[in-house]
């Protein structure tokens, strides 16, 4: 899985699409300018006109690595998996052209349900003996017994002549891009009293969601299910950091997290990436990220028994390296000490600091409670949304429960319980089974006029 385009407002335009660098001109890559145009085409939803340019590229520069990584992406983070295969399958050559397309095109035949082409995809990646890709390829190879196991039978794709005329049957892998804190949303009426002031050099920064290495042997049957706590916190720790980076003037976050949305569009369910993010994966979400990206975070959690293992990876976007890991244990006794370190730590590394306007940042007194509270409310954000099914959701009362301890003392967690409060009562599920007590400041007060409590 990794093939993502954003479900954020902004959508991708004809004008937004990546362009040459100052170095490649036309006159020096006439390739180039082709792409784009194919790119613009995906864009707005033109998929013959795109696939009419790939051709002709193809035709006379079907065996360089560069075209071939850029159709796979472009068509991959447009959702078109398919072409994918009809396309690059017969081109494709590890040795001349790298592992960058061989990932592309293993993640569409993971996507179609091909375990067979995607074990020989993943066969020629692993015999170019690249160490940096191992544990990712480890994934993948977890992910393809998952799909022998369950003996799933492949989804029809364009070309296969009983499928003629139709449009391919496709899951949609998309990514939600959260760029505000996830309990603001409904709050907008009072944006001048709760968010900060931005200075005016900003640097753009991804959070994405951690993947679950070998957490699930039946992945897919994993997903269909209400969200566990693995699942949460792949999802809650990266809308943390990046609702705290939100508060400082110098960051731009925003928190990618992943979805599934069901052959013919409609309500789709959460998505577990059992493998860590591609390098291609972090470039198609460069590109689809409105004025570009400065550093990405991504990592993997694990858990065995009762102990967790959290890595985080920061990777600089401009020379596409990795600049830093940090790596975090814990178990239930030890997880808040352990979660407020490594939140310190990387502040203390990216240079943070606080914005003095709109509500005081105020670090969580329990990070496990706070984690929880985040992971319910991007629940029911997005099953208000309609972009996942309400019946994924676990029940609500624990989180509710936990979240009103917290409350008397902090304006955040008031505000966070009166929205979580409104999304419930708008899907008709139960919520908070008694009121809290929620801190005196009047910002709450104000929420709770807005939100019509």
């Amino acid at each position: 899985m990794g093939f993502f385009d954003r479900l954020a407002a902004k959508k991708n335009s004809p004008s937004s699409v990546p362009q040459p660098v100052a170095t490649e001109t036309s006159a020096t890559n006439p390739i180039r300018p082709r792409l784009d145009a194919a790119r613009a085409h995906l864009d707005v939803k033109d998929l013959p006109a795109a696939l009419t340019i790939y051709e002709e590229v193809l035709a006379h520069s079907g065996d360089r690595a560069d075209v071939l990584v850029t159709i796979s992406g472009d068509l991959g983070s447009t959702g078109h998996l398919a072409p994918i295969i009809d396309l690059i399958a017969p081109r494709y050559d590890g040795q001349r052209h790298g592992p960058a397309t061989g990932l592309n095109l293993l993640q569409a035949y993971l996507a179609l349900r091909n375990p067979d082409s995607a074990q020989h995809v993943l066969d020629i990646l692993f015999s170019l003996n690249r160490p940096e890709l191992e544990e990712r390829l480890h994934g993948f190879s977890n992910a393809i017994a998952d799909l022998i196991v369950q003996g799933a039978e492949p989804l029809p794709q364009a070309g296969d002549p009983a499928n003629e005329g139709t449009t391919a049957a496709v899951p949609k892998i998309s990514l939600a891009s959260i760029t505000k804190p996830i309990w603001f949303y409904g709050l907008e009426p009072l944006a001048d009293q709760i968010l900060p002031l931005k200075s005016e050099r900003l640097r753009r920064v991804a959070f994405a969601q951690l993947a679950l290495p070998g957490a699930y042997p039946d992945l897919i049957a994993a997903m269909a299910k209400p969200e566990d706590e693995l699942g949460r916190l792949s999802r809650a720790i990266p809308m943390w950091l990046s609702e705290t980076f939100y508060f400082s003037p110098h960051y731009e976050p925003a928190a990618a997290v992943g979805l599934l949305t069901p052959p013919g569009g409609g309500a789709g369910q959460p998505v577990i990436f059992s493998a860590e993010w591609t390098m291609e994966n972090l470039r198609q979400l460069v590109d689809t990220s409105t004025g570009g990206l400065d550093y990405i975070f991504t990592g993997a959690l694990r858990q065995k028994g009762g102990d967790y293992e959290l890595l985080i990876r920061v990777w600089e976007v401009k020379k596409f390296r990795e600049r830093k890991q940090f790596l975090v244990r814990w178990n239930p006794v030890t997880m808040d000490a352990e979660l407020k370190g490594l939140h310190q730590q990387l502040r203390k590394f990216m240079e943070w600091s606080p914005e003095k306007s709109g509500l005081a940042y105020a670090e969580p007194a329990s990070p496990r409670v706070w984690l929880d509270a985040l992971g319910a409310s991007l629940g029911l954000f997005l099953a208000d949304k309609k972009l996942i099914a309400a019946a994924v959701l676990p029940p609500l009362a624990p989180s509710f429960d936990q979240l009103a301890l917290q409350t008397e003392n902090s304006v955040s967690a008031s505000l966070a319980w009166l929205t979580l409060q409104s999304r419930a009562a708008s899907l008709g599920l139960a919520g908070a089974s008694r009121e809290p007590t929620l801190s005196a400041d009047p910002l709450v007060a104000s929420g709770r006029e807005t939100l019509a409590l």
